[in-house]
């Protein structure tokens, strides 16, 4: 939306700068864009007089000037047809920037001699098209400033120009009247009210308008009349100058005049050719398949539905779109029909979109003009036509009423505090809406008719912030309910996820977000692709079913990191899995995997491929992190996707499972088309038991005065026995006194024999009573031996 000065001024009655205003505008939600002010670049150029005009010695269509400027006499070569001795003349002195050639003048010699300046012409300042001679000043003083003499002689020529962008829910805004109504509410000037304007018609009007019963809806009034003996040409220059200012060109007054109402008052006009018009005008909804040469010399078919209005079987006009080039006005036009109707914002911009029309008329009508504008836009209008056109104007036909949509909604002047934190008083709230239009009966404010977007009692405390100044907002602390430190809003499910990421993060993982969905030959690798988890509508063929675990999405991100030359990585995700598709089937893990090898080559040697222990460790870190205990036990017997001699399941207990860690079966990253050795661990936060003591404090730290005892025990076992049953059964011999149990040998061959293997293992024992005597130290080194030779059948190694 663009505007002038001078024509804000029309409508605001103010001494405000255009720094003000803009600075004004832009608080008040109707931001500034743009403001393209000509004073500043003609600010450098100045008036002169041309003492003696001579031709140049070496070329016929040069003469020598010199000219009488603020800093004396200068020598200026111009090729102009009109420089002669006497004139007054705008000069742009060396160091000026000319904006029409987008030239810097500077010092130069033509043909041999030096010129110091330039004589400008209109196009060169960008001030209009013409050049074909350079400005001859009828008055002006040598040395004065050309923009002064603009102001004074010419101001329309300095007249800043302000473009602001309008949202969607401010249409009033998109009329000047409009926009100078919320600055007149901001305190920047007095709001000057629209002349009452009734043109009595002195016959009746030749043309009727009818609208048929189904269209109604889309266009629920239509005012008309026929203004017959006009004269029809250029526009008046302050109307072109100003339609020119805001990037429109003049055509012909009887459309200039319309295009004026379009920005002045966020009123749409159109005018027929009433003599062009055959019979009466029907508004109506297209069958589709008809067709309209419009104004923009563009032949278009309509669709079902399309509002149009029509003379017999003519489509003439498209409703609150685009007239027809048919009956348009020419220099030639006597008598004119002038439309002001009101058209329905969806329906509108079905058309416009449809036929991809893009004009001022469907921008408004789109957005929701005033309903109630039509009839004193309609009398305006035809005043302006009478006054510079001439001619006699029609009674006024009306086909269809003007819709009703006064509403009301309460002022809570408390309101303001509560929604917005501003305290404002209540006197000055009801003044700031009275300003921008709303009336009031008691305490119920009447939203007026302009004003589209104001739907409740909460834009009645909008508005009145809005002209108060949000920028005038400070911030306060949140008031609580109760004094103190406020309830924690985390679950402890919530926490566990937190810490866990974090922890698995500092870890050196990176996390991946993927898809709660995946493909089913994925999804039945790890337990899943059943019916019970597939989707109705999925996406894609590659998304076809929830996933079991969040695995196969890692390994996917895996190999296509694997594709692009990333050998070594470790990924890791927290999220949703899902056993069935019921409520209640679903469950959060955190997953992990190591791929490739600990670090790039090294000539040390450090590098080496990962192995399960590395997943064992960062397994035990995160659940110790989310607040596992300390001893947990090992077992076999997780999915088949992992590999059945290299994987190990956390648990408490042989049904109690907090995760698995371990190695990847080879036939699973072959069928996701992953490099290997990948090893990798699922956790269960929802597995993990709830410490009895609710409390935030961390329990009191204890301290053993008392000193350990380490044994040493090798036993000799069938080489199929797992490591872990004999330290578990070491450790179950007196779990109070033992503190640890760790295997530090493995032994082989040698005089054991076939089919056997010898295990080392440290025994730490920490007393919590008394020191430990040796008879203590034996006693339980029988109940290891005892307990290890029952569990795995092996003997002690003498």
């Amino acid at each position: 939306m663009k505007f002038t000065l001078s024509w804000l001024k029309d409508h605001l009655d103010t001494s405000a700068t255009v720094e003000e205003i803009t600075e004004a505008l832009t608080d008040l939600g109707l931001e500034v864009e743009g403001v393209e002010n000509p004073a500043d670049r003609l600010s450098a150029f100045t008036i002169g007089k041309v003492l003696k005009a001579e031709k140049h010695p070496d070329a016929d269509k040069l003469r020598v000037c010199t000219v009488m400027t603020d800093e004396g006499e200068s020598q200026i070569i111009c090729g102009a047809p009109n420089a002669r001795e006497g004139i007054t003349v705008v000069v742009a002195k060396p160091g000026t920037y000319v904006p029409g050639i987008d030239t810097t003048i500077q010092v130069g010699k033509i043909r041999g001699i030096e010129s110091f300046g330039m004589m400008c012409s209109e196009r060169e300042m960008e001030l209009s098209e013409e050049h074909d001679g350079i400005i001859e000043l009828p008055s002006g003083e040598v040395g004065e400033t050309f923009v002064d003499w603009l102001a004074a002689n010419d101001p329309a020529k300095v007249d800043p120009v302000i473009e602001i962008a309008i949202t969607p829910n401010r249409p009033d805004a998109l009329g000047v009247h409009g926009i100078a109504r919320d600055l007149a509410a901001r305190g920047l000037g007095t709001l000057k009210p629209l002349p009452e304007v009734t043109v009595p018609g002195g016959f009746a009007s030749p043309i009727n308008v009818t609208i048929d019963e189904d269209t109604l809806d889309d266009c629920p009034v239509f005012y008309g009349r026929v203004i017959r003996g006009v004269k029809n040409g250029p526009s008046p220059q302050w109307l072109q100058d100003r339609l020119k200012a805001i990037g429109l060109r003049p055509i012909s007054f009887l459309v200039d005049v319309t295009n004026y109402f379009t920005f002045d008052r966020n009123r749409p006009l159109h005018v027929f050719d009433a003599g062009k018009v055959s019979g009466d005008l029907r508004v109506h909804r297209a069958k589709g398949g008809e067709t309209i040469e419009a104004l923009d010399e563009r032949s278009y078919t309509l669709e079902p539905g399309m509002v149009v209005i029509s003379a017999g079987d003519t489509v003439e006009s498209l409703g609150g779109v685009m007239g027809g080039e048919p009956t348009g006005v020419s220099d030639e036009t006597v008598d004119v029909f002038l439309e002001a109707a009101y058209f329905q914002t969806v329906r509108t911009a079905y058309t416009g979109r449809a036929l991809k029309i893009n004009s001022d008329a469907r921008y408004r009508f789109e957005r929701g003009i005033d309903p109630a504008s039509a009839a004193p836009g309609i009398e305006a209008a035809t005043k302006m036509i009478l006054e510079i056109a001439g001619g006699e104007a029609s009674e006024v036909i009306v086909a269809g009423a003007t819709p009703d949509v006064s509403r009301a909604y309460k002022l809570d002047t408390d309101r303001v505090i509560s929604l917005v934190g501003m305290e404002i008083p209540a006197d000055q709230q009801r003044t700031t809406l009275t300003a921008l239009g709303f009336t009031f009966d008691g305490d119920m404010a009447n939203v007026p008719s302009w004003r589209p977007d104001v739907m409740g009692e909460a834009d009645l405390v909008e508005e009145v912030a809005r002209v108060a100044s949000l920028t005038k907002l400070q911030g306060q602390p949140m008031r609580r309910a109760q004094p103190g430190v406020p309830k924690p809003i985390l679950s402890p499910m919530q926490k566990r996820e937190q810490v866990a990421r974090r922890t698995t993060a500092e870890l050196g993982y990176n996390e991946c977000v993927t898809y709660s969905f995946i493909d089913q030959a994925s999804a039945e690798i790890f337990g899943g692709g059943t019916d019970a988890t597939m989707l109705a509508n999925p996406i894609s063929s590659e998304m076809s079913h929830m996933r079991p675990s969040l695995l196969p999405g890692l390994l996917q991100a895996a190999a296509r990191n694997q594709a692009r030359g990333f050998a070594d990585m470790a990924l890791f995700e927290c999220g949703p899995a899902f056993a069935g598709g019921e409520p209640g089937e679903q469950a959060t893990q955190v997953s992990g995997i190591l791929v490739g090898r600990t670090g790039p080559k090294d000539v040390h040697g450090a590098s080496r491929p990962v192995d399960v222990f590395d997943a064992k460790a960062d397994a035990e870190a995160i659940l110790a992190a989310m607040g596992a205990p300390a001893k947990m036990q090992i077992l076999r017997g997780a999915e088949e996707w992992w590999h059945p001699g290299r994987h190990g399941k956390l648990c408490l207990g042989p049904k109690k499972v907090l995760g698995v860690f371990g190695e990847l079966h080879p036939k699973v990253l072959q069928a996701m088309d992953v490099k290997g050795p990948v090893v990798a661990f699922t956790l269960y936060p929802q597995e993990i038991p709830l410490p009895r003591n609710a409390g935030g404090a961390r329990p009191a730290l204890k301290l053993n005065d008392l000193q350990a005892v380490e044994r040493d025990f090798a036993f000799v076992v069938n080489a199929d026995v797992a490591a872990l049953d004999l330290v578990n059964a070491a450790a179950g011999a007196d779990k109070a006194l033992i503190e640890e149990v760790r295997v530090f040998d493995e032994f082989i061959g040698g005089s054991l024999g076939e089919g056997k293997k010898s295990l080392a293992i440290t025994v730490r024992l920490q007393p919590s009573d008394a020191t430990l005597k040796e008879k203590d130290i034996e006693a339980v080194a029988a109940k290891i031996v005892a307990k290890v030779e029952k569990a795995t059948g092996g003997t002690l190694r003498g």
